[in-house]
């Protein structure tokens, strides 16, 4: 089952990009394809590392190559149904934020450029085809949980900073609901993810730790209301 699995998804991958290849305006084809390469179908290898480079190399261009990429990889993510590809599309966002060039992180936090909907919220996610994808998709579903990283918490009103502080602890909390995947090891797709929680995981603890430490310093000045 799981060799079929394989081969299906490699023919998914061929047909998107046999696809883009004939739709694509030339000018963009080659960021398309880069994005496609990034999060395909197999459920058993996260992005490839050469692939993940060359997306990112975009982000050394124009603003408007670096724009065409986010858009297209959030295309990717919000259209598709496949748990491997949404989970390669977020730990693609992870890699563009950890490495990326800063033009390539700014289109990414304007995204979408007219505002409104957050991008990121897949809270109806669900794949169900098979056991390991089934368990992928609550890792899908916990993305639309996010830290904002203020260098300068002091800064913060009083409301801001409370609201930080339960936004960080909703991620926690949101961390140690992960799916039991004891029975997968082996799986480096899983593994690759395991390891990007347990970063953000400690992340999170110092970022918790830096806000309640501001707070407390306030706590004595703050009136009852």
């Amino acid at each position: 089952m799981g060799r079929l699995t394989n081969l299906i998804g490699t023919i998914k991958d061929k047909v998107s990009q046999s696809r883009v290849a004939m739709v694509s305006n030339p000018r963009t084809l080659s960021l398309h394809l880069a994005v496609l390469r990034a999060t395909t179908h197999d459920p058993s290898s996260p992005p490839n590392q050469k692939h993940l480079t060359s997306l990112l190399d975009f982000g050394h261009s124009s603003r408007a190559t670096a724009s065409a990429v986010i858009e297209t990889l959030m295309d990717r993510l919000q259209t598709t149904r496949d748990a491997a590809v949404a989970i390669k599309c977020l730990i693609t966002v992870h890699h563009i934020i950890k490495h990326g060039s800063f033009i390539l992180q700014d289109q990414l936090s304007v995204y979408p450029s007219t505002g409104g909907r957050n991008y990121l919220k897949l809270s109806n996610f669900r794949d169900n085809s098979t056991p390991l994808t089934w368990e992928l998709s609550s890792w899908v579903r916990c993305s639309d949980k996010d830290i904002n990283n203020e260098e300068k918490v002091s800064s913060l009103m009083n409301n801001d900073l409370l609201r930080e502080i339960d936004s960080s602890v909703g991620l926690l909390e949101e961390m140690c609901k992960r799916p039991d995947f004891l029975h997968m090891l082996g799986n480096k797709l899983v593994e690759e993810v395991m390891g990007l929680v347990e970063e953000d995981y400690l992340l999170a603890i110092s970022e918790v730790s830096i806000r309640l430490s501001e707070f407390r310093e306030r706590l004595s000045s703050l009136s009852l209301g």
